[in-house]
Protein backbone atom coordinates (compact mmCIF):
# COMPACT_ATOMS: atom_id res chain seq x y z
CA UNK A 1 0.00 0.00 0.00
CA UNK A 2 3.21 2.52 0.01
CA UNK A 3 2.42 5.60 -1.96
CA UNK A 4 -0.94 5.15 -2.30
CA UNK A 5 -2.82 7.96 -2.47
CA UNK A 6 -6.08 8.67 -0.09
CA UNK A 7 -9.44 9.41 -1.82
CA UNK A 8 -10.16 13.34 -1.57
CA UNK A 9 -13.66 12.81 0.07
CA UNK A 10 -11.17 11.52 3.48
CA UNK A 11 -9.77 14.72 4.12
CA UNK A 12 -10.06 16.25 7.28
CA UNK A 13 -9.11 19.45 9.17
CA UNK A 14 -6.31 17.86 10.75
CA UNK A 15 -4.91 14.32 10.75
CA UNK A 16 -7.06 11.57 12.72
CA UNK A 17 -4.87 10.50 15.32
CA UNK A 18 -4.95 6.33 15.93
CA UNK A 19 -3.12 3.76 17.88
CA UNK A 20 -3.04 0.50 16.57
CA UNK A 21 -3.01 -2.27 19.45
CA UNK A 22 -1.98 -5.09 17.78
CA UNK A 23 0.92 -7.89 19.36
CA UNK A 24 2.17 -9.14 15.81
CA UNK A 25 5.04 -6.40 15.19
CA UNK A 26 5.24 -7.36 11.59
CA UNK A 27 1.65 -6.91 11.16
CA UNK A 28 1.87 -3.85 12.88
CA UNK A 29 4.70 -1.96 11.67
CA UNK A 30 5.13 -3.49 8.46
CA UNK A 31 1.40 -3.30 7.34
CA UNK A 32 -1.02 -1.58 9.28
CA UNK A 33 1.05 1.52 10.42
CA UNK A 34 2.55 2.22 7.08
CA UNK A 35 -0.64 1.74 5.11
CA UNK A 36 -3.32 3.75 7.19
CA UNK A 37 -0.27 6.83 7.30
CA UNK A 38 -0.39 6.44 3.28
CA UNK A 39 -4.49 7.23 4.22
CA UNK A 40 -2.95 10.59 6.07
CA UNK A 41 -3.77 8.97 9.18
CA UNK A 42 -1.42 10.29 11.97
CA UNK A 43 -0.70 6.83 13.57
CA UNK A 44 1.18 5.19 16.72
CA UNK A 45 1.62 1.45 17.53
CA UNK A 46 1.85 -0.47 20.65
CA UNK A 47 2.06 -4.24 21.32
CA UNK A 48 0.94 -4.55 24.84
CA UNK A 49 -2.42 -3.05 27.03
CA UNK A 50 0.01 -1.58 29.19
CA UNK A 51 1.78 0.24 26.49
CA UNK A 52 -1.94 1.75 25.24
CA UNK A 53 -2.50 3.34 27.97
CA UNK A 54 1.06 4.70 28.84
CA UNK A 55 0.46 6.43 25.70
CA UNK A 56 -2.94 7.48 26.43
CA UNK A 57 -1.97 8.85 29.69
CA UNK A 58 0.04 11.25 27.84
CA UNK A 59 -1.55 12.45 24.48
CA UNK A 60 -5.08 12.46 23.22
CA UNK A 61 -6.25 9.89 20.76
CA UNK A 62 -9.12 9.78 17.96
CA UNK A 63 -9.97 6.01 17.77
CA UNK A 64 -7.70 2.73 19.20
CA UNK A 65 -7.81 -0.08 16.90
CA UNK A 66 -7.46 -3.30 19.28
CA UNK A 67 -6.38 -6.66 18.58
CA UNK A 68 -8.67 -9.55 20.52
CA UNK A 69 -5.42 -11.51 21.53
CA UNK A 70 -3.18 -9.79 23.28
CA UNK A 71 0.06 -10.51 26.05
CA UNK A 72 -0.79 -9.04 28.74
CA UNK A 73 -5.08 -8.37 28.35
CA UNK A 74 -7.59 -9.30 25.92
CA UNK A 75 -9.44 -6.61 23.90
CA UNK A 76 -12.31 -7.27 25.07
CA UNK A 77 -11.23 -6.14 28.72
CA UNK A 78 -9.66 -3.26 26.65
CA UNK A 79 -12.54 -1.88 24.84
CA UNK A 80 -14.84 -2.06 28.14
CA UNK A 81 -12.03 0.23 29.86
CA UNK A 82 -11.67 2.57 27.41
CA UNK A 83 -15.23 2.86 26.81
CA UNK A 84 -15.85 3.54 30.71
CA UNK A 85 -13.39 6.18 30.91
CA UNK A 86 -14.36 8.16 27.40
CA UNK A 87 -16.03 8.39 24.34
CA UNK A 88 -13.03 7.06 22.22
CA UNK A 89 -13.58 5.44 18.26
CA UNK A 90 -12.84 1.80 18.88
CA UNK A 91 -12.23 -0.48 16.37
CA UNK A 92 -11.74 -4.15 17.09
CA UNK A 93 -9.52 -6.71 14.64
CA UNK A 94 -9.55 -10.24 15.26
CA UNK A 95 -8.64 -13.72 13.43
CA UNK A 96 -11.91 -15.10 14.84
CA UNK A 97 -14.85 -14.56 12.77
CA UNK A 98 -17.78 -16.28 14.71
CA UNK A 99 -20.99 -14.54 15.89
CA UNK A 100 -19.98 -14.53 19.78
CA UNK A 101 -16.54 -12.65 19.19
CA UNK A 102 -18.56 -9.90 16.81
CA UNK A 103 -21.48 -9.96 19.82
CA UNK A 104 -18.55 -9.92 22.53
CA UNK A 105 -16.75 -6.72 20.79
CA UNK A 106 -20.01 -4.42 20.43
CA UNK A 107 -21.36 -5.35 24.24
CA UNK A 108 -17.74 -4.48 25.32
CA UNK A 109 -17.79 -0.96 23.71
CA UNK A 110 -16.72 -1.64 20.60
CA UNK A 111 -17.93 0.29 17.65
CA UNK A 112 -16.89 -1.44 14.55
CA UNK A 113 -15.80 -5.16 14.48
CA UNK A 114 -13.74 -6.46 11.43
CA UNK A 115 -11.84 -9.82 10.75
CA UNK A 116 -8.15 -10.42 9.51
CA UNK A 117 -7.02 -10.25 6.84
CA UNK A 118 -8.15 -6.73 7.40
CA UNK A 119 -8.05 -4.99 3.65
CA UNK A 120 -6.78 -1.31 4.34
CA UNK A 121 -9.35 0.44 1.90
CA UNK A 122 -12.03 -0.87 4.23
CA UNK A 123 -10.47 -0.23 7.89
CA UNK A 124 -9.59 3.25 6.36
CA UNK A 125 -12.95 3.69 5.00
CA UNK A 126 -14.31 2.49 8.49
CA UNK A 127 -12.05 4.89 10.55
CA UNK A 128 -13.34 7.91 8.72
CA UNK A 129 -17.24 6.69 9.21
CA UNK A 130 -16.51 6.23 12.87
CA UNK A 131 -15.10 9.87 13.09
CA UNK A 132 -18.29 11.59 11.88
CA UNK A 133 -19.46 10.85 15.54
CA UNK A 134 -16.89 11.98 17.31
CA UNK A 135 -16.99 15.04 19.22
CA UNK A 136 -16.57 18.01 16.98
CA UNK A 137 -15.45 19.97 19.95
CA UNK A 138 -12.65 16.92 20.07
CA UNK A 139 -12.03 17.53 16.52
CA UNK A 140 -11.58 21.50 16.68
CA UNK A 141 -9.40 21.20 19.37
CA UNK A 142 -6.78 19.59 17.80
CA UNK A 143 -6.59 21.65 14.63
CA UNK A 144 -5.85 24.57 16.55
CA UNK A 145 -2.08 25.21 16.81
CA UNK A 146 -1.87 26.23 21.06
CA UNK A 147 -5.00 23.79 21.59
CA UNK A 148 -4.84 22.00 25.32
CA UNK A 149 -5.51 18.74 26.13
CA UNK A 150 -8.64 17.64 27.84
CA UNK A 151 -8.99 18.16 31.66
CA UNK A 152 -7.95 14.76 33.51
CA UNK A 153 -7.92 13.77 37.66
CA UNK A 154 -6.18 15.85 39.16
CA UNK A 155 -4.14 14.95 42.90
CA UNK A 156 -4.29 17.51 44.80
CA UNK A 157 -3.05 18.56 48.71
CA UNK A 158 -0.33 16.22 48.90
CA UNK A 159 -2.11 13.20 47.50
CA UNK A 160 -5.23 13.77 50.11
CA UNK A 161 -7.61 14.25 47.40
CA UNK A 162 -8.54 14.00 43.94
CA UNK A 163 -10.26 16.41 41.60
CA UNK A 164 -12.38 14.97 38.80
CA UNK A 165 -12.24 16.39 35.10
CA UNK A 166 -15.49 18.00 36.14
CA UNK A 167 -14.29 19.75 39.05
CA UNK A 168 -16.05 17.11 41.68
CA UNK A 169 -13.96 16.82 44.56
CA UNK A 170 -12.66 13.03 45.90
CA UNK A 171 -11.44 12.31 49.50
CA UNK A 172 -9.09 9.89 50.16
CA UNK A 173 -8.61 7.81 53.05
CA UNK A 174 -5.33 6.62 54.47
CA UNK A 175 -4.45 3.47 52.63
CA UNK A 176 -6.68 5.11 49.39
CA UNK A 177 -3.73 8.10 49.50
CA UNK A 178 -1.18 5.27 49.89
CA UNK A 179 -1.90 3.67 46.60
CA UNK A 180 -2.54 6.92 44.66
CA UNK A 181 0.81 8.43 45.59
CA UNK A 182 2.59 5.18 44.71
CA UNK A 183 0.72 4.71 41.26
CA UNK A 184 1.21 8.43 40.64
CA UNK A 185 4.93 8.61 41.39
CA UNK A 186 5.07 5.85 38.38
CA UNK A 187 3.52 8.87 35.91
CA UNK A 188 1.29 6.33 34.02
CA UNK A 189 3.59 3.57 34.16
CA UNK A 190 1.83 -0.21 35.65
CA UNK A 191 2.74 -0.99 39.27
CA UNK A 192 2.76 -4.08 40.50
CA UNK A 193 0.68 -5.72 43.31
CA UNK A 194 3.62 -6.77 45.11
CA UNK A 195 4.40 -3.19 45.44
CA UNK A 196 1.19 -1.72 46.44
CA UNK A 197 1.24 -4.55 49.14
CA UNK A 198 4.97 -2.93 50.20
CA UNK A 199 3.60 0.64 50.45
CA UNK A 200 0.42 -0.35 52.52
CA UNK A 201 1.78 -3.08 54.85
CA UNK A 202 4.55 -3.07 57.49
CA UNK A 203 3.99 -6.99 57.63
CA UNK A 204 3.94 -7.69 54.13
CA UNK A 205 3.42 -11.80 54.66
CA UNK A 206 0.66 -11.09 56.94
CA UNK A 207 -1.48 -8.50 54.26
CA UNK A 208 -4.23 -10.56 52.17
CA UNK A 209 -3.95 -9.29 48.60
CA UNK A 210 -8.14 -10.09 48.48
CA UNK A 211 -7.83 -6.53 50.94
CA UNK A 212 -5.71 -4.69 48.25
CA UNK A 213 -8.22 -5.69 45.72
CA UNK A 214 -11.88 -4.82 47.64
CA UNK A 215 -10.55 -1.62 48.48
CA UNK A 216 -9.70 -0.72 44.98
CA UNK A 217 -12.81 -1.95 44.21
CA UNK A 218 -14.90 0.30 46.70
CA UNK A 219 -12.17 3.21 45.89
CA UNK A 220 -13.99 2.78 42.05
CA UNK A 221 -17.50 3.01 43.47
CA UNK A 222 -16.89 5.62 45.77
CA UNK A 223 -15.59 7.50 42.65
CA UNK A 224 -18.40 7.26 40.93
CA UNK A 225 -20.56 7.61 43.43
CA UNK A 226 -19.16 11.32 44.83
CA UNK A 227 -18.24 12.74 41.32
CA UNK A 228 -20.56 10.46 38.68
CA UNK A 229 -17.14 9.86 36.69
CA UNK A 230 -15.23 6.89 36.33
CA UNK A 231 -11.76 6.91 38.46
CA UNK A 232 -9.00 6.35 35.77
CA UNK A 233 -7.36 3.66 37.63
CA UNK A 234 -6.60 0.55 34.97
CA UNK A 235 -6.41 -3.03 36.28
CA UNK A 236 -3.85 -4.87 33.78
CA UNK A 237 -3.90 -8.47 34.01
CA UNK A 238 -0.64 -9.61 35.51
CA UNK A 239 1.07 -6.08 35.57
CA UNK A 240 -1.08 -4.80 38.43
CA UNK A 241 -2.40 -1.44 37.93
CA UNK A 242 -2.06 1.68 36.78
CA UNK A 243 -3.22 5.51 37.09
CA UNK A 244 -3.62 8.36 34.88
CA UNK A 245 -3.97 11.70 36.51
CA UNK A 246 -2.37 14.97 36.88
CA UNK A 247 -0.47 16.25 40.21
CA UNK A 248 -0.12 19.64 41.27
CA UNK A 249 2.62 18.41 43.95
CA UNK A 250 5.41 16.27 44.65
CA UNK A 251 4.52 12.43 45.75
CA UNK A 252 5.38 12.14 49.36
CA UNK A 253 6.49 8.72 50.05
CA UNK A 254 4.85 6.63 52.95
Amino acid sequence: MKGHRPPASYAHARPLHVLVLEDNAELRQQILLPGLRDYGFRVHGAGTAAELHRIMSKQHLDIVILDVGLPDDNGFNVAQRLRSLSDIGIVMLTGNDGRQHHLAALQNGADFYLTKPVDLDVLAATLHNLARRLSPASLIRDAMPDATQPPRWRLEAGCWRFVSPKGKVLALTAAEQCVAATLAAENGTPVSRDSLIQALALKVHNFDPHRLEMMIHRWRRKAISSTGEALPLITLRGNGYMLACDSDTSIPRI
